[in-house]
């Protein structure tokens, strides 16, 4: 073991992030959507907070989800939700390649995505108050004990979620894994920040104003129950 870091060292304690970047098989198609639609429906982050009227052209309500996996559903709500403006954040490539190819054949013009670790989006590239919904669909459980620091919802991600939301915005999450759902119930619990409008366990069968997913159908064949949150921001 070497030395401590002195304290003006530029040595820095590694960020504990909520996802790990698996490289994937990428698709001569999706390599190809990649190279030909991202111009059109990527969103390269520039420092500092993004001008979302600019960007959609348009002023709008609009909805922000967090680790789309391959973006079919994201794609679905922005076709059957013209008036809505939709950001997705992936850092998958293969799901960011199919999520350009699934809006190219819907034909969605309210859809940009964004490459990049959804916490440093939202600390400093989203504006605050812009966002009117944030969904969280199955994200990551990481069920080991020793990872669950990795677990996306933390006290601090609720506080960038709240700052991003506009007042009474609200935050939608789902997940399959019991343990992570206690987690869930646990950090809300202690958050001034959010109240908890509706909670659902269930089978599959009534999901919480959003449409069924890949991850959502793949814990139903494993056995696991579903659990769905509306929390609405009130400060």
């Amino acid at each position: 073991m070497g030395p401590e870091p002195e304290k003006d060292s530029p040595v820095r304690r590694r960020q504990v992030r909520s996802f790990v970047r698996r490289a994937g098989r990428m698709t001569p198609s999706q390599q190809r959507a990649l190279d030909e639609l991202w111009p059109v429906f990527g969103l390269d982050l520039e420092p500092g907070e993004q001008d979302l009227d600019n960007v959609f052209g348009r002023q709008a309500p609009r909805v922000l989800e967090i680790g789309f996996g391959n973006g079919d559903t994201l794609v679905q709500q922005a076709s059957e939700d013209p008036e809505t403006d939709y950001l997705g954040i992936e850092v998958h490539e293969p799901g960011v390649g199919h999520c350009l190819i699934a809006a190219r054949e819907a034909g969605v013009t309210n859809l940009r995505l964004i490459a990049e670790d959804a916490i440093e989006a939202l600390e400093s590239r989203i504006p605050r108050h812009s966002i009117s919904r944030i969904n969280l669909y199955f994200p990551d459980p990481w069920p080991k004990k020793r990872h669950h620091k990795r677990r996306i919802v933390q006290p601090a991600f609720l506080d960038l979620c709240a700052d991003c939301l506009e007042p009474q915005g609200s935050l939608h999450i789902a997940t399959d894994w019991a343990n992570y759902a206690e987690h869930i119930d646990a950090v809300f619990a202690e958050s001034p920040r959010f109240t908890c409008v509706e909670r659902r366990e269930h089978d599959g069968d009534r999901p919480l104003d959003r449409p069924g997913t890949k991850f959502e159908r793949r814990g139903l064949k494993l056995g696991h129950r579903i659990w769905d949150w509306r929390f609405d921001r009130v400060c």
